[in-house]
């Protein structure tokens, strides 16, 4: 059993809730809801990002095999299809688009500008996928259908 805190819930933990909420109230975002709030609408588009999803049924399916973590990824109550589509199609885009504001000038202004003053060696790392035809090079499996090398630097 996991007693750490989840990932997802570690990364929201870095987002102002406070800010979200003024913004929210500015706009009026939570105005005759009672239960799928502005908050619940960002986690759930946020995890739709996160993990890659493709639609909205593939997010509400992907929530669903894990409902019973939504409370503590931060969701509350499970989400349902027609509350987020109805939330999508109904609440103000002014919201989220001022907070993603607000998130980008925050993180501009931590930004380092003195990166390159590090004592010692300092090494770069990458890990590239390269694809391969799948005629010529038949000993590169890496799926079915297709060929590639994995290259680290």
């Amino acid at each position: 059993m996991n007693k750490e805190k989840y990932v997802f819930a570690q990364l929201i933990s870095f987002l102002n809730e406070n800010k979200f909420r003024r913004i929210v109230d500015k706009y009026q975002g939570n105005r005759y809801i009672k239960h799928f709030k502005c908050w619940n609408q960002l986690l759930a588009l946020m995890f739709g990002q996160l993990s890659n999803r493709e639609s909205l049924r593939d997010l509400i399916v992907a929530l669903d095999a894990h409902h019973s973590k939504s409370y503590h990824w931060g969701f509350g109550k499970n989400v349902s299809k027609s509350s987020l589509a109805r939330a999508n199609q109904d609440r103000d885009y002014h919201i989220f688009e001022e907070y993603a504001c607000y998130l980008i000038n925050d993180e501009r202004e931590k930004r380092v500008s003195d990166i390159f003053k590090l004592g010692g060696n300092v090494y770069a790392f990458d890990s590239t996928t390269i694809d391969l035809c799948l005629s010529a090079f038949w000993w590169a499996k890496f799926r079915a259908e297709s060929k590639c090398i994995h290259c680290m630097m």
